[in-house]
């Protein structure tokens, strides 16, 4: 921006707006922000800091507080963070156990705490101490019969729907944007696009406490992703607090960036995953700065929460898993091949998702949120009970999935015949033959899949917070564990064959179920996501599993070539085009050979655009202009005879500009003139005092030829995040394009529907 001078020749007329005037360079709801204006109007706020710290002590002060603000603010969200993380993780912990029962000596106690407080649990029976109950066992005094089966089973049912309908009730009242699972809008958001109280207080509120309902109704969704949400909300709440942040929507962009890998850092116990996960799948700026903020941001939060210990293991981690085994190089064809089915599985999803969404938008199935809710929550109760693979809670079903079978273990996937003359180390128990237990546990585990597969697909999107890292890790690790024990049997009987002779002989422990999961769970997130380097990170985070890298790393890659097969988008891109936000994909690759002028607007037949000249229309002419059109700003230019151009004027700022001077300036009428030049133009002796908005003009807006090809101009808009670019001709107005223009182009290339950009 360049400031106006003194207006030669009418005193200190309306230089008053030389001085910026309340919500001058603010955005309206559904806006996109300007990149390049918020970058330079930081520069010149950082350049005179600068040059006033070297006036005196205090204001040395002021721009070292200024500069330390940002640090700060990664504290405080790093704080918060943690503790919602670990409250969340604690009442869900609670409530989930409420479902089945109570705890007698501390109704707040969950089932595992309960027991351990009980001096009468032996290891053997270390799930049954005489301090909890059942509610069978409460109610009707039985623990074991049909009726106390049938009573526990519609208790468990009946919780459930409580808990389900509550959180679509809050969210439907106080807090619609608390729904979904947060991350597509977030990626929106930081792409430049405003959407005001989606990052506000009432949703931050909303969605942590609806958050442990859904997620203790047992619906199959995670906390995960909402997490990423509520961190953003942190982190809106406190840039909020600094004018460096709340006055500039570019600045507030990197705060929400750094949010965002605190909150993966705490929803997976994953510092340095979360920092890439922010670069790799939702960040749009990212600048070196950033990347040493959120470093430091993800770190407090994974130190608060392991602070509060809400797993009670002194790790951050509830996954955390110590395998006694190496891979190798023969068991890289079944990681490839869960590597596949994660990629097939995460196609399925998709479109299933996505049609299902979509279907919810277009008929009148949107209308009733609360009665689908209710719908999917009982269905998911009934089947779930009678399955003990289903019916506890997603991330004990992952972590029983994870585990080695160790000498200790009472889970029926460890039910193997063991040899009576075995004598050997606890750690190192050879391949055994697979007991009854094992072979009813495949069963349930397979029943488990196909559960787990289809209602995920109506449950993600629902009007509640869903996230769906958990459900899709569930699906691989169920897989996987399979696959793990096929192989781990066919090694075991066929230890002669010629894959298994050189690494698998008689007697030893070659094969780790609990990995085959593990890989699974990668394939699958990596399938739905798109997500690579970070994954593979936070699955070696998650887990502790560092030697894995490379099993993990073989299935990520494989998933993400298989899916990528059959469409580019992973679920949240797929859900930004669905609600039509103005998203442009850094990723999407633009190959056609088409030009500016065939993209901009007006096209031929349509009327000529809207322009203000610098100095010959009337404020009532601009008026009338703003009223009668609904564009963002308005290109000015010398005179409507030359259309050569000037600047551009923000339609918001012109609103607001006319607004201010009618209040502060007597002299101002309808028929004043509006200038945008350096010097009043010369009016008759009684013409009324003309209106100077020389101040609100960008004198330097983004302008392309005619000629410029479209791959330049969309290159162009994703990397300096341009609203609009002007198209000259040797500095004549030929048109413009805008953000909107570009991806309905995209998309008309595509062959898709161009209005689907619809959100305005």
């Amino acid at each position: 921006m360049v400031n106006a001078g003194d207006m030669n020749g009418s005193g200190n007329l309306m230089d008053f707006l030389d001085e910026p005037f309340p919500d001058v360079g603010t955005y309206e709801d559904f806006h996109t922000i300007d990149w390049l204006r918020e970058k330079s109007r930081d520069t010149d706020r950082h350049r005179k800091i600068t040059s006033k710290s070297k006036e005196s002590i205090w204001e040395f002060i002021k721009s070292l507080l200024d500069a330390w603000s940002g640090w700060v603010v990664m504290l405080l969200i790093g704080l918060l963070a943690g503790t919602l993380a670990g409250v969340i993780d604690l009442a869900v912990d609670w409530m989930t156990d409420l479902k089945e029962g109570v705890c007698l000596s501390a109704f707040w106690y969950s089932h595992e705490q309960c027991c351990w407080t009980s001096n009468e649990t032996t290891f053997d029976d270390r799930d049954k101490c005489p301090q909890w109950q059942k509610w069978s066992e409460l109610l009707v005094s039985q623990s074991e019969g049909a009726s106390a089966y049938i009573l526990n089973y519609f208790l468990y049912i009946m919780w459930a729907l409580c808990f389900a309908f509550l959180a679509v009730s809050l969210v439907r009242v106080f807090a619609p944007y608390a729904c979904g699972s947060g991350i597509p809008e977030i990626k929106t958001i930081l792409s430049g696009f405003i959407i005001r109280g989606y990052l506000g207080k009432w949703t931050l509120l909303i969605k942590t406490v609806t958050l442990v309902l859904v997620v203790s109704s047992g619906l199959s969704l995670g906390k995960e992703g909402p997490l990423v949400h509520v961190a953003c909300c942190c982190g809106n709440f406190f840039s909020s607090l600094f004018s460096k942040y709340s006055k500039n929507e570019g600045k507030r962009r990197e705060v929400l960036s750094a949010a965002a890998a605190a909150g993966v850092s705490v929803a997976f116990g994953a510092p340095i995953g979360g920092v890439l996960f922010s670069l790799e799948e939702v960040s749009y700026y990212f600048p070196l700065k950033t990347l040493w903020r959120s470093f430091f941001a993800a770190l407090v939060a994974a130190f608060t929460l392991r602070s509060i210990n809400p797993f009670g293991n002194s790790r951050l981690v509830l996954f955390y898993v110590e395998y006694h085994t190496p891979w190798y190089m023969a068991e890289l064809f079944p990681f490839i091949l869960l590597g596949v089915f994660g990629g097939l599985w995460g196609t399925l999803f998709i479109r299933c998702n996505i049609a299902w969404c979509r279907r919810r938008k277009t008929t009148r199935l949107g209308k009733y949120p609360v009665l689908e809710v209710i719908v999917i929550t009982a269905i998911t109760a009934i089947i779930a009970y009678p399955n003990p693979y289903t019916r506890r809670s997603t991330s004990e079903l992952i972590s029983e999935l994870f585990n080695d079978c160790g000498a200790l273990e009472s889970s029926q996937l460890c039910d193997y015949i063991n040899d009576p003359n075995m004598t050997r180390p606890v750690d190192d128990i050879p391949d055994r033959p697979a007991g009854p237990g094992v072979y009813s546990a495949m069963w349930q585990l397979a029943l488990a899949l196909v559960f787990k597969i289809i209602i995920t697909i109506f449950t993600f999107g629902m009007k509640i917070p869903s996230g769906l890292f958990i459900p899709s890790m569930a699906v691989g690790a169920m897989a996987g564990r399979m696959v793990g024990i096929g192989v781990e049997q066919l090694a075991y009987h066929h230890h002669d064959w010629i894959i298994f002779r050189n690494w698998c002989r008689p007697g030893a422990d070659c094969v780790t179920p609990g990995l085959y999961a593990m890989v699974g769970a990668a394939a699958c997130l990596g399938g739905v996501t798109r997500m690579t380097v970070s994954l593979v990170v936070i699955m070696f985070e998650l887990t502790g599993g560092l030697e894995y890298i490379v099993p993990l790393m073989a299935a990520a890659v494989t998933s993400k070539w298989v899916a990528d097969a059959f469409g580019k988008e992973g679920i949240y891109e797929a859900h930004i085009h669905l609600n039509g936000y103005p998203f442009l994909d850094v990723k999407d690759e633009f190959t056609h050979r088409t030009l500016a002028t065939d993209v901009m607007r007006p096209r031929r037949g349509e009327a000529p655009l809207s322009v203000l000249t610098q100095d010959s229309m009337t404020v009532e002419d601009v008026e009338t202009l703003i009223k009668e059109t609904d564009y963002n700003g308005f290109p000015v230019v010398v005179s409507k005879d030359s259309e050569r151009l000037i600047g551009f004027a923000q339609r918001r700022e012109l609103i607001l500009a006319i607004k201010n001077a009618r209040q502060r300036q007597d002299g101002v009428v309808s028929n004043s003139i509006v200038y945008f030049t350096e010097d009043p133009p010369e009016l008759p002796p009684n013409s009324p005092h003309p209106l100077k908005l020389r101040r609100i003009l960008n004198l330097s807006p983004f302008t392309v030829t005619d000629h410029t090809p479209m791959e330049t101009v969309v290159d162009i808009f994703r990397k300096l995040g341009l609203r609009q670019c002007l198209v000259t001709r040797s500095g004549r107005l030929l048109g413009i394009i805008t953000k909107k223009d570009v991806l309905r182009h995209m998309a008309q290339m595509a062959n898709q529907d161009p209005e689907s950009i619809m959100f305005n």
